[in-house]
């Protein structure tokens, strides 16, 4: 029997072996170590060789390397050793525009630019324990049309971008200063995302990772930190974002840590969030949106672009900080995904579950779920929330009328269209079956706003709401159709 333990402990080790495919060394291809020099040339053909074997790993050794755009093939993995860093170069001639891929979308600038790039690969990676530096604040756009720059298209180098590809793993890498978005997931299939670390605050739009209209996407144990948004799942194009655990990260952000939206035109099914912590960040400079340092957002959920939103599940999260800890949001801004598109009708959202949920030193924007007059959000349950913000908030300093506060569909959707409004827990409009359960709302300081206002909602359902204001009403009902508490 031991034996026969060995025997098949060495099939499996060969046939490991085997299946990883050779290493091949960039040094043996040209590189240098002097970041005054590019090594664009010799990675490249070290990926070229390394596709033509079959596939396997392309090393970067330790130290120090200067390179423009690095595309991946099929079978190929990139690994940066322990002691390796890989630099973006800061000229933009070192960044071809890509070919513009067939998969379209809102943020195409008609051809992309990435330090690292593939389209329609298959089985590729990025793994090892080295660094992926992208000069971010050296990066700066490129002039468009009679010198008109475009924010979002500006040419600025993402630090990874694949479209359309299988079968991806990145892991174990440090990413840091993208010139954009500092990792970029478009209409990929079949990802996982494993134990990085992202430092991210070198230049505007500084997401932590993007995943853009993809299927079937596991995102685990990462440490993110980032001027703009943290984990951000979008659906800028017709492909339906779905399929996607995201669990067990640490994530802080300037704007909202956590993220589906905000362009929503294939929308989102069969979403999980789970055993997250958002915290506000370590960075020491002011935030380049001018954005609260405790972050924005915790969890946002947003549908504004017309699509569907079904199937989401955020459980298990403690909130550090934050203005508005979850912000859940319907809402009809109906921005064409391309200029041939047609215009976006109104989007759904339904089938929602937050639970479990524990939130302390929140700032006073207050958490909001709203959709818009005629579109309801459908099917949502909040168990056993806490949530203690800061207050101490005197009148004039928020809407005190409920009725007041704009509907702004057609508005970028972020909380601080609102800033503080007339509630200080929930403020919760234009929706159907919505039931709060085990639901805890306090204040660090005084804070004169109700805790709950209700607004054009069909069957509320309350049980065991507490707060720290027992002589005072907790709940304001404003055309509130079929209440029961218990």
């Amino acid at each position: 029997m031991k034996f026969r333990n060995v025997l098949l402990l060495l099939l499996f080790t060969s046939f490991s072996f085997h299946a990883a495919g050779k290493d091949f060394n960039i040094l043996d291809f040209g590189a240098t170590k002097d970041t005054g020099k590019l090594s664009t040339v010799a990675i490249n053909k070290a990926v070229a060789a390394c596709f033509k074997a079959g596939g396997g790993r392309v090393i970067i050794p330790a130290g120090h390397f200067k390179s423009g755009t690095i595309t991946l093939l099929n079978n190929v993995e990139l690994f940066l050793e322990r002691g390796a860093v890989l630099y973006a170069s800061t000229n933009h001639h070192d960044f071809p525009r890509q070919q513009q891929p067939k998969y379209r979308s809102q943020k195409d600038p008609g051809g992309w630019y990435a330090l690292i790039y593939a389209e329609g690969a298959s089985n590729i990676g990025i793994s090892g324990f080295g660094t992926i530096d992208g000069q971010g604040a050296r990066q700066v756009p490129r002039p468009g049309p009679k010198g008109a720059v475009h924010e979002d298209r500006d040419g600025r180098p993402r630090n990874i971008l694949f479209i359309s590809c299988r079968k991806i793993s990145v892991q174990d890498i440090t990413m840091q200063n993208s010139g954009i978005w500092n990792q970029h997931y478009l209409d990929c299939e079949n990802v996982v995302v494993h134990n990085i670390r992202v430092y991210n605050h070198s230049n505007r739009n500084n997401d932590a990772i993007d995943i853009d209209g993809c299927r079937q996407v596991v995102i685990s144990d990462c440490i993110m930190d980032t001027d703009d948004d943290g984990i951000t799942l979008k659906s800028t194009g017709a492909a339906p974002c779905e399929d996607v655990a995201v669990t067990n990260c640490i994530v802080s952000s300037f704007c909202a840590a956590i993220k589906c939206g905000t362009e929503s035109t294939g929308g989102f099914k069969n979403i999980l969030i789970s055993n997250c912590i958002i915290k506000p960040s370590a960075c020491p400079t002011e935030p380049i949106f001018r954005t609260p340092r405790i972050g924005q957002v915790g969890i946002a959920l947003e549908i504004v672009d017309g699509g569907i939103m079904d199937g989401i599940t955020v459980s298990n999260i403690v909130i550090e900080g934050t203005e508005c800890p979850i912000y859940v949001r319907l809402g009809n801004r109906a921005r064409k995904h391309t200029e041939e598109a047609p215009e976006p009708g109104r989007g759904t959202m339904r089938n929602v579950s937050l639970s479990d949920i524990n939130v302390y030193n929140a700032g006073n924007y207050c958490s909001s779920i709203t959709g818009i007059p005629g579109s309801p959000i459908e099917n949502i349950t909040l168990n056993n929330i806490r949530i203690i913000n800061r207050g101490g908030l005197r009148q004039g300093e928020y809407t005190s009328d409920p009725l007041k506060v704009p509907e702004l569909e057609k508005e970028y959707p972020a909380p601080d269209r609102w800033r503080n409004l007339p509630s200080s827990g929930f403020f919760i409009r234009h929706v159907k079956h919505i039931s709060l359960n085990d639901v805890t709302l306090g204040s660090l300081a005084a804070d004169p706003r109700i805790p709950v206002i209700a607004d054009d909602v069909e069957e509320l359902k309350i049980s065991d709401l507490q707060t720290d204001r027992p002589d005072t009403a907790v709940l304001q009902q404003l055309n509130v159709r079929n209440f029961k508490q218990r």
